[in-house]
């Protein structure tokens, strides 16, 4: 593919990406916020995951 023609492509492609982003971010802050125990519950499954999904340490015998 021609240069200019690749870069025109890629400036287009851009330009949707960052409008749909201002969409989404205005869309976004328009939204109600989440109750707090929705926030929580997240909150506390994130940690849950990340509990279980830490790697075991293995003890080197000296």
């Amino acid at each position: 593919m021609h240069a200019q023609a690749h870069l025109a492509l890629h400036r287009l492609r851009a330009a949707e990406l960052h409008a749909e982003a201002d969409a989404y971010r205005l869309a976004r802050s328009a939204r109600a916020p989440r109750p707090l125990r929705t926030v929580l519950g997240w909150t506390l499954i994130e940690v849950g995951l990340r509990l279980t999904a830490a790697p075991r340490r293995t003890v080197a015998l000296p």
